[in-house]
């Protein structure tokens, strides 16, 4: 039995559909990340989890118990909220303990407990200051051990690093996936950030429109998107027509669109690439751009302009130049499913020359 069910939720404000009939299980101990654009429902459904919201039809289970009408602070949830919503006037000691003060928790017992969460969270020293006098990283630490007070038997994290600086937020996703991991606590965030989500999450679910597109491992949602918005939405793609109309792609004349990634394009200067001479196609460079361990390059391709990676160490190509251009794959779209295509010249050793 899964630990966290919701079944059939359905959520709308006016008439803005928030969730539209959206299932799903989660494991005990797993940390899921809540993954879509703006506006596709994540936050409603962590905030109808936590009893913030309320559904106008369906069941949130938690741990085998339907929890509907259970009043938010009687659910066994803590909450990290993307702006930390931690109180001005109070020390990283009373915000933490804030929670325990309210359950009326023993003082002796409030102190020891805050202070293992001080050490938890990396802020041994700091329990007398206020927020004002904390980095955002901090005060988004103090923010999670506040959320862990309590002893939660489910954590919830609304962007929970939107707020703060790239290089803090990279090394935040470490500390969380760490933290986590050696809690075994069962956690889900919400971000629209896919590296965020693929460095940290376990699994990953897709939300668009209020409804779950797939879930899975970031691996798996990445590799087999199962639906059209899955692969536009997922990793750099550009959307083209006309598929069929490349070499070893035939088959893909029966669909209207297709989706190529940079992976699954090589370029090369022309004529650098003839032992794949059915496959290949001719090209011309449009734009080159610095990303730091490569050059990502824009190549026109009959009608189709594609995005495809260039390590530094090749060649240099410039815009204007002609390449020979090598599509290993694409994803096309059977009505509400994707399909992977592999390049038909490809598979047989034969056609190389």
């Amino acid at each position: 039995m899964k630990y966290l069910e919701l079944r059939n939720i359905n959520k709308s404000f006016g008439e803005y559909k928030a969730s539209d009939d959206a299932s799903l299980g989660i494991e005990k101990g797993r940390l899921i990340g809540l993954l879509g654009p703006s506006g596709s429902g994540k936050t409603t459904i962590l905030r109808m989890i936590a009893g913030l919201e309320t559904p106008d039809s369906g069941d949130i289970i938690i741990d085998g118990r339907r929890v509907n009408d259970v009043d938010a602070s009687k659910r066994g949830i803590g909450f990290v909220f993307q702006n930390y919503a931690l109180f001005r006037y109070m020390t990283v000691f009373e915000n933490i303990a804030f929670g325990l003060k309210v359950q009326h928790v023993k003082r002796d017992a409030i102190k020891k407990r805050v202070g293992e969460l001080i050490s938890l969270v990396g802020l041994d020293g700091l329990d007398r200051r206020y927020p004002h006098q904390l980095s955002g990283g901090q005060r988004q630490r103090v923010a999670f051990a506040r959320a862990l007070a309590p002893n939660p038997h489910l954590l919830l994290l609304d962007e929970p690093f939107a707020a703060i600086d790239a290089k803090v937020r990279q090394e935040l996703r470490k500390w969380l996936r760490k933290m986590i991991e050696s809690l075994q606590i069962t956690s889900i965030f919400v971000t629209h950030d896919q590296e965020e989500a693929v460095e940290v999450a376990d699994e990953i679910v897709v939300i668009n429109a209020g409804r779950i597109e797939q879930s899975g491992s970031p691996v798996e949602i990445y590799k087999q998107p199962a639906t059209p918005f899955v692969a536009r939405f997922i990793g750099r793609s550009d959307v083209i027509d006309n598929a069929g109309l490349l070499k070893g792609f035939e088959a893909a004349k029966d669909f209207s669109q297709a989706v190529i990634r940079p992976e699954f394009i090589r370029v090369e200067k022309s004529g650098h690439l003839e032992k794949y001479v059915r496959s290949i196609e001719e090209g011309t460079v449009e734009e080159v751009s610095f990303r730091g361990d490569c050059l990502e390059l824009k190549v026109r391709v009959g009608d189709a302009l594609l995005t495809a990676n260039r390590p530094l160490e090749k060649d240099e190509l410039r815009a204007g130049d002609r390449v020979s251009v090598l599509i290993r794959r694409i994803y096309v779209f059977d009505g509400d499913a994707a399909r992977i295509l592999e390049n038909e010249n490809m598979k047989n050793q034969a056609v190389y020359i």
